[in-house]
């Protein structure tokens, strides 16, 4: 009897509706926005805490990219010569300290000597301003009568009451190396103490990595994408270096060899210009013109060693780096000089720099992941294979 109660009960709940007017019980269907939508605001944000952050970030990326590079020496260290992590780590640690304290310190004085006679440079380049104002006759009929209008005094007004010209004075170089150098030091001290944790970690980030994939083929693939990652951007900040070096040399002799000043500071300019492609050639001609019109006195005698420094370049960018670098790891021109220009706006010099590195860890990371290919196919150099449909 029970049991039949019971089954009545359950039918009549089953069969109860509830009345559509109560909004709690209506099921809501809350349409999201479009995809894109969605993904460009989530651009936007990550773009704007790259560039909040920049004070942050980039120690850390300049300390995780040597580590990269430095790490198949701390292995090779341990496994060869029982090394200690921790022993080799500081070793490299300080010996790039090192290195870093000893080439400012070779390169103080020429740099000190530019400095100074940065005004004269200046007015060097502002006289060959006017000269070319005055061959063409166009700005310096408009600047004296300018100048002429604004010396007449104003009717009604006495020589007392006319306008007295304001001179707005901007920091001066030294003024701002001064305020920025406290902040530079810093972050160079913050990125060598994070390497040397880095690299003291020995294998730890890979273990790390191991552990928290679930599948054992995810974590074949975080291994290999780790060590491909590690040895393609190792090979390539190495061979780069060697060809910057190479270059800087280069660069400094012919600029010796047509009687520039300082010739170290301008190999030692274009060793470090050259890691920011495109660009860097350009700033470093445009600084070695500037110098050179100042010493020289006159465009032809100025264009010689601009021309000497585009042929280093060109020598360079379309003969060595090809043939040394080979086309596995070059990447589509137009791709780095994006990548140069948006790395700059985000980061400015120091994210030039960063560019090209960045661009070979993502180009490694999406030659992993499939939803990534084509990224990884755009940012290679590399020709797409034609398949036998295509050919047909």
């Amino acid at each position: 009897m029970s049991s039949e109660k019971e089954a009545s009960r359950r039918s009549d709940q089953r069969s109860t509706t509830i009345s559509p007017t109560i909004g709690l019980v209506n099921t809501q269907n809350f349409e999201t926005g479009p995809r894109w939508a969605v993904i460009g605001i989530f651009f936007i944000l990550l773009f704007g805490a790259l560039y909040l952050t920049a004070s942050f970030l980039l120690p850390v990326i300049l300390a995780l990219l040597f580590a990269l590079v430095m790490s198949p020496i701390v292995r090779f260290l341990r496994r060869r010569l029982k090394i200690w992590e921790p022993l080799s780590a500081l070793v490299l640690v300080v010996g790039s300290l090192m290195t870093l304290t000893l080439g400012f310190y070779m390169l103080s004085d020429p740099i000190t000597n530019l400095v100074n006679d940065a005004p004269r440079y200046a007015a060097a380049v502002d006289d060959e301003l006017r000269s070319v104002r005055d061959r063409l006759d166009r700005f310096q009929a408009a600047q004296e009568e300018v100048r002429s209008a604004a010396s007449e005094e104003a009717p009604g007004q006495s020589g007392d009451d006319a306008p007295r010209e304001v001179v707005v004075k901007n920091p001066g170089l030294l003024d701002n190396v001064t305020q920025t150098a406290p902040q530079i030091l810093a972050s160079i001290a913050f990125s060598l103490i994070f390497l040397y944790f880095l690299l003291a970690s020995g294998d730890l980030f890979y273990q790390k990595l191991v552990r928290s994939m679930p599948t054992m083929s995810d974590k074949k693939r975080a291994l290999h994408i780790a060590h491909d990652i590690e040895r393609e951007l190792s090979r390539y900040l190495f061979t780069i270096t060697l060809i910057n070096i190479c270059l800087g040399i280069a660069v400094g002799a012919c600029l010796w060899w047509v009687g520039m000043p300082t010739p170290v500071v301008f190999g030692a300019l274009a060793t470090l210009l050259n890691f920011i492609p495109y660009i860097g050639s350009i700033m470093g001609m445009a600084l070695v013109g500037v110098i050179a019109l100042a010493e020289f006195g006159h465009l032809s005698a100025a264009a010689v060693p601009v021309l000497l420094y585009l042929a280093c370049t060109a020598v360079e960018g379309q003969f060595l780096t090809p043939m040394i670098v080979g086309r596995r790891l070059e990447m589509n021109a137009a791709a780095i000089f994006l990548s140069v220009a948006f790395w700059g706006w985000i980061w400015g010099v120091v994210g030039m720099f960063l560019a090209v590195p960045l661009m070979v860890c993502i180009k490694v990371f999406a030659g992993y992941v499939e939803p990534l290919t084509a990224l990884g196919d755009f940012l290679s150099a590399e020709q797409p294979r034609h398949t036998e449909d295509d050919e047909d």
